[in-house]
């Protein structure tokens, strides 16, 4: 038996004693006692991180004790293999830590909430920050409370693998792609005779394949958070979390915080580059999670914050010596993030505060290819994002939406895509990196997801193809430019959706029925599904309304808006109206607030039939499922990429290819 499977094990039979609920007093935290980080916990050797301990004492419900008086004389010790137990002063030699005090409240159940009876937990806590394990091997830490009662957290610090294989890493992430969306994007994008595919997607065609598990810490369904910081950190944690394990104190800036990949990179290899590329705001949860420490991914001016400096400029009080500050690239949208007095860190013009640490700033997509490649690079082009099929199929849709970076209420209409960025990205972060040290780059199709939510399946495919069409670009300018031998490149998502293809659909014949149960008959499934409208010219396109689009070559559809389409549906969806066509006034808004939650919105999809909702009546959108995520790897150490494991296993890969643990 591994020593991976023997801590697991333990693991379960502790893990026996919890029942599963909707609520939680703290994630990971069964009993009163609460270590973090939580039982079950992998680090890379050398990796920082912080550990908080929590003594609970519930004022009442089911769990209430010693009459909401919180011990306050707990102690916590640490045990390597078989070593003796040494208190974790004297273990990591360092001071003892103040003593926290607070109180929060939470509902035990759906009864509770509905009856507005809330438990009130009474807490005494301590932090020890910054610290790191570097002998590998396993780990005990034991926390002893109320007069001798134990919480147990086994951790095991992996062998190191020092030998660097990778000189550069460029991770995609495609936010929410799942397996039956790359299938969904092949069938509109990549025609096929009798069954037979006449091309292929780039990720088709990757040298190894594996499949992530993304469970969250505390629940099995993630947010682009917590999914984001198992990617980058190689430890799991709660929703909305980035880059710490969620406490339960007042200031969600304190919260127990572990090192990510991107701050590795920038201890461990010094001269090296660093590069972060989204099609999101730049502080969204994704791009965020590199450089992030928070609970609450919303936190927008603290995330720029810890990019243009570090995470004790957030929290002055909490000491963290590692950093990705000053990315050399940092590209995407959230124009509000920037703009001074429009949501920015304390009002302050930041595109002048970046300049004044020596960035040239950009705005639209002709500046950034006019830009040199010595100087670190700010680039945000809009407030909010133009989707694919919006920039380069329906560009009517760029108009009247003042979105332009700069805040003067004009329209964003140059703004880049993901390919124009990473490509520029990649030549800037090569032109900066020192000594050969290489770079580091993760590129975020964001979209995918965000379209999802909104049930928009066809601009959230066409968000996938322009992460497919970024991949095979890179791969050749990587070739072009003599480095794709010294690249590992690894495409993956952060989470899934429950979306897939089930048939196809004649929107015409579906537009003209007069109820719904006549309206589903236009979707034919099996045999009657047919083939794929989206790769074959149709002939008059004023009698058949038909978009047609081919000028981005072959791997986009000929066009997207057959007579003849996919019928797909969600796992998880508000109420909604569906007619299997391409939105052309921009991304679709399913659902609409009422006095009784939200409803069909009357002026989406007018021609279509009702689809009642499978989620609570409280949520505006399609929302995240369990599925398993997909992984392409080429290059260097790709080959570890294979097979099936969680998600903190990325990570883990990642730092192993580059060499980042401490010997």
């Amino acid at each position: 038996m591994s020593i991976r499977t023997s801590v697991y094990l333990v693991g379960l039979i502790g893990a026996s004693l919890v029942s599963a609920q909707t609520f939680q007093r703290l994630g990971t935290c069964p009993t009163l006692g609460c270590i973090f980080p939580p039982d079950q916990t992998d680090f890379l050797a050398g990796q920082l991180f912080d550990i908080r301990l929590e003594i609970h004492a519930p004022l009442n419900g089911t769990e209430a004790s010693n009459n909401g008086v919180p011990n306050e004389t707990f102690s916590l010790c640490i045990q390597r293999g078989k070593e003796a137990c040494s208190d974790v002063t004297k273990y990591f030699k360092i001071s003892n830590s103040a003593l926290e005090k607070w109180s929060f409240s939470y509902y035990e159940d759906l009864f509770a909430k509905d009856s507005g009876t809330p438990v009130v937990v009474n807490v005494a806590s301590k932090a020890y920050r910054a610290l790191s394990l570097t002998k590998p091997g396993t780990y005990t830490a034991k926390l002893t409370y109320n007069g001798g009662t134990t919480t147990v957290a086994n951790w095991l610090v992996r062998e190191p693998v020092t030998s660097r294989r990778a000189k550069n890493v460029l991770l995609f992430i495609g936010d929410g792609m799942t397996q039956p969306m790359i299938t969904a994007a092949r069938l509109i994008a990549h025609k096929s005779i009798n069954g037979k595919y006449q091309s292929l997607m780039q990720m088709d065609q990757m040298d190894n394949l594996g499949h992530q598990m993304t469970h969250s810490v505390d629940s099995f369904i993630t947010d682009s958070a917590n999914s984001a910081t198992a990617l980058y950190t190689g430890k799991k944690s709660s929703v909305n979390a980035l880059g710490v394990y969620a406490d339960s104190s007042k200031n969600s800036l304190d919260d127990p915080k572990v090192e990510t990949l991107a701050e590795l990179f920038r201890r461990r290899r010094d001269g090296g580059a660093l590069g972060i590329v989204s099609t999101a705001f730049i502080a969204d949860a994704t791009p965020a999670a590199l450089c992030s420490h928070t609970r609450d991914r919303s936190q927008y001016a603290s995330i720029v914050t810890e990019f243009l400096n570090n995470a004790t400029t957030v929290n002055s009080t909490l000491a963290w010596p590692t950093s990705c500050q000053m990315p050399d690239v940092l590209f995407g949208g959230g124009a509000e993030q920037f703009i001074a007095g429009s949501g920015s860190p304390g009002g302050a013009d930041y595109y002048k505060a970046f300049q004044a640490k020596g960035y040239t700033v950009v705005n639209n997509n002709t500046a950034l290819q006019a830009a040199g490649t010595k100087a670190k690079t700010l680039g945000i082009f809009s407030s909010k994002p133009a989707k694919w099929i919006d920039r380069h199929v329906l560009r009517d849709n760029l108009s009247g939406l003042k979105n332009s970076p700069i805040g003067d209420g004009s329209d964003a209409t140059d703004q880049p895509g993901l390919k124009d960025m990473t490509l520029k990205a990649i030549d800037i972060l090569q032109a900066r990196t020192k000594n050969g040290q290489g770079w580091f780059m993760m590129s975020e199709a964001a979209s995918i997801d965000k379209m999802m939510h909104v049930l928009d399946y066809d601009r959230a495919l066409g968000e996938l193809l322009e992460l497919d069409d970024t991949i095979r670009a890179s791969i050749a300018h990587l070739k072009a430019i003599g480095e794709y031998e010294n690249t590992l490149i690894v495409v993956t998502a952060d989470h899934g959706h429950g979306f897939d293809v089930f048939g196809g659909a004649d929107t015409k014949y579906l537009a003209a029925q007069t109820d719904d149960r006549k309206k589903r008959g236009a979707v034919g499934t099996y045999a009657a599904s047919g083939l794929s409208g989206y790769t074959v010219a149709e002939g008059s396109l004023p009698n058949n309304n038909t978009i047609v689009y081919g000028s981005e070559g072959p791997n986009f559809p000929v066009q997207w808006n057959p007579r003849y389409a996919f019928a797909a549906g969600f796992g998880a969806n508000p109420d909604h109206r569906e007619s299997y066509t391409l939105n052309t006034k921009g991304p679709r808004v399913p659902a609409v607030s009422s006095s009784s939650g939200y409803v069909v919105n009357p002026t989406d999809n007018t021609d279509g039939f009702n689809v009642p909702g499978t989620i609570g009546v409280d949520e505006a959108q399609g929302v995240h499922s369990l599925q398993d995520v997909s992984v392409f790897a080429n290059g260097p150490g790709s080959e570890a990429f294979r097979g099936v494991y969680s998600s903190v296993d990325i990570f883990f890969k990642i730092a192993d290819a580059l060499g980042l643990a401490e010997a």
